[in-house]
């Protein structure tokens, strides 16, 4: 893949810098690690089994029919569209290597420009509905009297239409422009901006919980009931910004280093890892429905019914 090739290998865009890096690059850490594309195909139909599962019992059940779990089932599409994406490169990939697939090389090209497109589509949709989910639950329980009226079906609606529509041209912008720094600069800053957003409004409302629960532990003169649901709310949230960071994290600092420092040694071995890195996004994508979707008790009965049909 074209630009993703240059994701993976920015060195080799500059002319003349491939003997400075080769001389840097000689330590075992910087062979990279080679993940198998049977890793790569299992990861991708397994979230892509867990997400039209979401999608399913939110269309089934007419109870889930409200923005909250519009937002989720977007999230689930935009996580299948990650899993879609990086299986069918991976099973291109194979049958060309095999010879079992002979495509002309233009149409190749194309066919990896609309893969980029769904690859950087899905990034972006992703993490916007992660930051909306965000925001969902933060009104959700500072504004709870007057949620109905400000997060209305027409506003989510309008919501979710906007994502997708600039994920769409952001993604295209991205596939015309990739060589530019200035647009993963704009990515960069996307991906901090939704940290930032989540950290905010996800410790905040950690912070309302607690203040209720030691009133009402005060009231009730219970202690032990204030520590083990405190716990219970940092163990959460914890690992609500850790899946978060830990899935996301690497691929932007990779984007960082390709801007900063694309021919330095240390940042040409850090980008022998970029498989690593795209296998965390997809197991992010495993991980969505567990946090978001599967902890409904509503949603949970709803996909024991699709499943027993």
């Amino acid at each position: 893949l074209a630009p993703l090739r240059l994701l993976r290998e920015p060195w080799n865009d500059s002319d003349g810098n491939q003997s400075n890096v080769t001389a840097g690059t000689s330590s075992a850490w910087c062979q990279g690690l080679n993940v198998p594309n049977e890793l790569f195909l299992t990861l991708s139909l397994v979230s892509l089994v867990e997400n039209l599962l979401v999608v399913a019992a939110i269309l089934k059940n007419r109870n889930l029919h409200s923005p909250m779990y519009y937002f989720i089932c977007c999230l689930a599409i935009s996580d299948m569209l990650v899993s879609v994406s990086n299986l069918v490169e991976t099973l291109f990939m194979l049958l060309m290597e095999h010879g079992v697939l002979v495509i002309h090389a233009n149409i190749v090209r194309h066919m990896d420009n609309v893969i980029d497109m769904l690859i950087c589509s899905s990034v972006v949709s992703s993490l916007s509905f992660l930051g909306v989910i965000a925001v969902d639950r933060y009104i959700t329980i500072f504004y709870a009297l007057r949620y109905h009226s400000i997060m209305t079906l027409q506003r989510a609606v309008v919501t979710m239409a906007s994502i997708w529509l600039a994920s769409t041209v952001s993604s295209t912008i991205f596939i015309t422009y990739y060589r530019n720094n200035a647009i993963l600069l704009c990515l960069i800053s996307f991906f901090l901006f939704m940290l930032v957003l989540m950290l905010v409004l996800y410790i905040h409302m950690f912070t309302l919980a607690c203040h209720h629960l030691r009133s009402i532990s005060s009231q009730q003169k219970q202690p032990t009931v204030y520590r083990s649901s405190s716990l219970k709310g940092a163990v959460t949230l914890t690992i609500l910004l850790g899946v978060f960071f830990i899935c996301w994290g690497p691929f932007f600092f990779h984007l960082i280093l390709i801007v900063t420092c694309p021919t330095n040694p240390f940042c040409t071995c850090f980008f022998s890892y970029f498989n690593l890195f795209l296998i965390l996004i997809i197991c992010n994508s495993v991980v969505d429905p567990l946090i978001y979707a599967f902890r409904s008790q509503e949603l949970r009965r709803t996909l024991r019914e699709v499943v027993l049909c």
